[in-house]
C-alpha cells in the first residue's frame, strides 16, 4: 500500500540554533529565475551583495563568499594562512570549537588546545563547555613563545553547542598585549547578524561565518571576513588549495564574478537577507535578540533547571541551552515533544549528548514565537516527569509585557 506522509496543520516550530526559520521573503527572492553568472545582472547581483556583507561584518576589506557549509570556510580560512606543521592555538568552549580543532590536525597543523581546567559541579567532564574564552590563558601562553612559533590563535565567537559567547575583542587585546604577530581566526557562524561583532575594530584576521543562523537563510553559502595581515599571509602559506583558494576568488569579485558557478538562488537570498537586516540597522537586531535570549531565560530560571552558560556575562544571545535533571534523557525529551508539539529543539552535542537540549531564539521569530517554545518544553517536562519550580511560560510573558519591543518605525511619506 502507498504510504503517504502526513504533515500536520500549522507551521513546523523550527527552534534549533540553526539553520533559522527562512522568512517568505527571502524564499519568495529565491525562487526567482536563474540568471547566467557571467552576464551583466549578476555583476550587479554580486557586486551589491559583496559590499552589503561587508556591512554585516562591520569591515571594509574582501569578504569572500563559497558556495559551502561553514565547516568549507573552516577549512578554506586555514588553508589560505598557514603550512604544514604550524603551531596553532586553539580554545575548547564546546563541540564547534572541537570540531574545527580537529580539522586543523588533519590538514597537517600542529594544534594546541587551550581549556578552562576547573571543575563543575553540573557538568564535571565537560566544565570548559559552560564558559567563554579566557584571554588570560592565551596572553600567558603567548609570552611563553619567546620564539614566535605559534602562527594563529583560532577562538569561537558564539559557541552554537552551549550557548556561550566569548569576548573577541579581548582576545585580540591578550595576543597585543604578549607582543605576539600570530593571526587571529574567528569563527561567528552562528553570531554573525545576531550578535555584535566587529571584525576590523576587534583586530580579527579571518572571520569564519555561514548563511543559515542569523542571515536566515537555507544552508549552503559560507564567508571569509580577512584583513590586510591574513591576505598577507596567504601569500607565503603551503598548505595545498584550489577551489577555496582567496587569491582569485578577490580579484574577479571587484567587477562582481566568480572563477566557479556561484549559488545564484542563494545569492539571491543574500540580497534580500541584506535588505532585511541593514534595513532593520544592525544595532536594532542585535538588541531584538538580546531581549528574546532574556525572555527565554527568564523561563528556564522559573523552571530552576541550569542553564549550559554559567556565566552570566557572556550568555548568547542566539541560543540557550538548559541542562536536565540527572537521569532524565535530554534526546528523549526532544523526541517527546517533537512528536506531541511539532516543535524542534538542539541537541546535545559531543560531550553534552544527552545531558542538555538548546532552545534557539534567532533570525525569523518574534515575541509569540518564542512563548509558544517555552510552552511546548514546558508541556514536555511536565509529561516527561520533570518537577518545575514554577511556570516558564509565565515568566517568559511577564518579561517580554515588561519589557515590550520598540515599535518599528514608519517611512516618511
Amino acid at each position: 500500500m502507498l504510504q503517504l506522509d502526513i504533515h500536520p496543520t500549522g507551521r513546523h516550530f523550527l527552534q534549533i540554533p540553526g539553520p533559522s526559520p527562512v522568512p517568505d521573503r527571502i524564499l519568495r527572492a529565491m525562487s526567482l529565475p536563474t540568471i547566467d553568472h557571467r552576464g551583466p545582472e549578476f555583476a550587479g547581483l554580486g557586486l551589491k551583495v559583496l559590499s552589503g556583507i561587508q556591512q554585516i561584518f562591520k569591515t571594509k576589506h574582501p569578504v569572500v563568499i563559497y558556495p559551502a557549509s561553514g565547516t568549507g570556510a573552516w577549512e578554506a580560512a586555514l588553508l589560505n594562512t598557514l603550512s604544514p606543521g604550524d603551531h596553532v592555538l586553539m580554545y575548547e568552549t564546546g563541540h564547534f570549537a572541537s570540531l574545527w580543532n580537529k580539522m586543523a590536525t588533519k590538514l597537517g597543523i600542529a594544534t594546541e588546545f587551550l581549556a578552562w581546567e576547573g571543575r563543575d559541579e553540573h557538568l564535571p567532564n565537560a566544565g570548559s563547555w559552560r564558559r567563554g574564552v579566557q584571554a588570560e590563558l592565551i596572553e600567558a601562553r603567548l609570552r611563553k613563545d619567546t620564539e614566535k612559533k605559534i602562527k594563529a590563535v583560532c577562538v569561537v565567537h558564539n559557541e552554537t553547542s552551549t550557548g556561550v559567547t566569548s569576548d573577541i575583542a579581548a582576545v585580540r587585546q591578550a595576543i597585543d598585549a604578549a607582543g605576539h604577530p600570530a593571526l587571529l581566526m574567528v569563527d561567528s557562524i552562528s553570531g554573525l547578524a545576531s550578535a555584535d561583532f566587529r571584525h576590523d575594530e576587534w583586530g580579527v584576521d579571518v572571520t569564519v561565518s555561514g548563511s543559515q543562523k542569523g542571515l536566515m537563510l537555507p544552508p549552503g553559502i559560507s564567508f571569509n571576513a580577512l584583513s590586510p595581515r591574513a591576505l598577507e599571509a596567504s601569500k607565503s602559506a603551503k598548505l595545498p588549495r584550489a577551489f577555496f583558494d582567496w587569491a582569485e576568488i578577490v580579484e574577479m569579485n571587484k567587477t562582481g564574478y566568480w572563477p566557479y558557478t556561484p549559488s545564484t538562488n542563494l545569492l539571491y537570498g543574500l540580497s534580500e537577507a541584506l535588505d532585511m537586516v541593514l534595513g532593520e540597522g544592525l544595532e536594532n537586531v542585535f538588541a531584538r535578540h538580546q531581549r528574546w535570549a532574556a525572555g527565554v531565560r527568564a523561563g528556564v530560571n522559573a523552571w530552576g533547571l541550569p542553564i549550559q552558560c554559567a556565566d552570566p556575562a557572556v550568555y548568547s544571545p542566539v541560543l540557550t541551552g538548559v541542562i536536565t535533571p540527572e537521569g532524565v534523557d535530554a534526546d528523549a525529551l526532544r523526541k517527546l515533544i517533537h512528536e506531541r508539539f511539532d516543535l524542534s529543539l538542539g541537541t546535545g552535542l559531543g560531550k553534552l549528548k544527552g545531558r542538555m537540549f538548546r532552545m534557539g531564539h534567532l533570525g525569523d521569530s518574534n515575541d509569540l514565537t518564542l512563548v509558544a517554545m517555552v510552552a511546548g518544553v514546558e508541556m514536555g517536562l511536565k509529561l516527561a516527569g520533570v518537577k518545575l519550580a514554577g511556570s516558564g511560560v509565565q515568566a517568559t510573558m511577564d518579561h517580554f509585557a515588561g519589557h515590550p519591543a520598540p515599535l518599528p518605525r514608519k517611512n516618511a511619506a
